[in-house]
């Protein structure tokens, strides 16, 4: 799963960037506007409002955005009306790709994401596809030199994680079942080990490996996906090649 690891770090660096024009914090607030609107605005007993309600915080969202977005999902203001849909195609070579939505007009969302495949060499297929492919997983991702790795596996054994794995981009990643996400992720900060990213994502069971032209090619489709202003999550089981990260 090194490939997938690779590529959210992609995500993990270019966000730092989309949060500085603003474009990053539409994306999260919709994150919250959802959060809020399935489980309540409390983020004491909405795990995943306080979860979105912490990435926004991370890169720098105010808090007035943070509070509307919440009355958005409670139906305190306007504009809570939103649609969660995963729309699922292959790449160029075949590789697949998933890429998870918050939409107000599914009408627009599906021609426009259609379209970006299909100009960059993919197409969007039906769904189920490709999703048997993956398998909805917490991540958590270190950097090797930052954290002790039998501290961070002892902590993951025992608070309900699946194991600890080194990639080939000098990260410690770590998964677990969604349901356990929160646990660790208390385990981890109680153990003052630092993350670099955390997510519930859909990690690919097995990876691809394709020609370096292809991946390239592949990259500038998920980044493309990526851009997205609807597009929450990409993933893909592409094994990311480093020469198909010339520039990042």
């Amino acid at each position: 799963m090194a490939g997938h690891s690779k590529w959210a770090n992609i995500q993990h660096r270019k966000g730092r960037v989309d949060a500085q024009r603003g474009k990053l914090w539409s994306k999260l607030s919709k994150g919250i506007i959802v959060a809020a609107k399935s489980g309540g605005g409390d983020p004491n007993t909405n795990f995943r409002l306080r979860k979105a309600i912490d990435d926004a915080k991370a890169v720098s969202m105010p808090k007035d955005n943070i509070a509307r977005a919440i009355k958005r999902g409670t139906g305190e203001l306007a504009g809570g009306d939103l649609d969660e849909i995963v729309y699922e195609g292959y790449g160029p070579g075949g590789v697949a790709v998933m890429c998870e939505t918050l939409t107000d007009n599914r009408n627009r969302t599906g021609p426009e994401l259609r379209s970006i495949f299909s100009k960059l060499g993919g197409e969007i297929g039906k769904s189920g596809c490709v999703s048997y492919l993956f398998e909805r997983k917490g991540l958590f991702i270190f950097s090797a030199e930052a954290v002790d790795e039998e501290t961070l596996m002892e902590v993951v054994l025992e608070n309900g994680g699946d194991d600890v794995e080194s990639t080939d981009d000098a990260k410690l990643q770590v998964t677990c079942a969604p349901d356990q996400f929160q646990n660790l992720e208390e385990a981890l900060q109680k153990a003052e080990l630092v993350v670099e990213m955390k997510e519930v994502t859909r990690l690919p069971q097995t990876m691809v490996d394709v020609e370096s032209s292809t991946a390239k090619k592949v990259v500038r489709l998920l980044e493309a996906i990526d851009e997205h202003d609807d597009v929450q999550t990409v993933s893909t089981n592409l094994n990311i090649p480093d020469d198909a990260m010339d520039g990042e």
